[in-house]
């Protein structure tokens, strides 16, 4: 039987901030710049009073090649943002609207 919980989030956003040391053979998402991306977001996600929307900073996500990355759930939509202008997008389509953003959506495989 499935169980029927409450929905916290509306949208729960989680973005890799793993940082590992400069060479690293898998690299990390802060290497590649994550960090002022997941400021950006969490400025927008405040700066709309998007109450119904979290927000966590996680370590690995398993994707490094890939990142920086994030994924929003429910959905399970994975994007690979890259400028402060894809964080822009993400908010306003997906997390106001929700409408996802397919030119940023990864599709991810192990």
């Amino acid at each position: 039987m499935p169980l029927d919980l409450p929905r916290t989030f509306r949208h729960h956003v989680f973005c890799c901030a793993q940082q590992r040391p400069p060479g690293h053979p898998r690299g990390s998402c802060a290497a590649k710049g994550a960090h002022p991306l997941w400021q950006r977001l969490d400025h927008k996600i405040q700066g709309k009073g998007l109450a119904d929307v979290g927000m966590a900073l996680t370590g690995c996500l398993g994707f490094c090649s890939a990142g920086p990355l994030m994924v929003v759930y429910p959905e399970g939509v994975w994007y690979r943002p890259e400028t402060p202008e894809d964080i822009d997008e993400i908010v306003a389509s997906h997390l106001v609207n929700d409408v996802p953003v397919e030119r940023l959506v990864m599709v991810l495989t192990r």
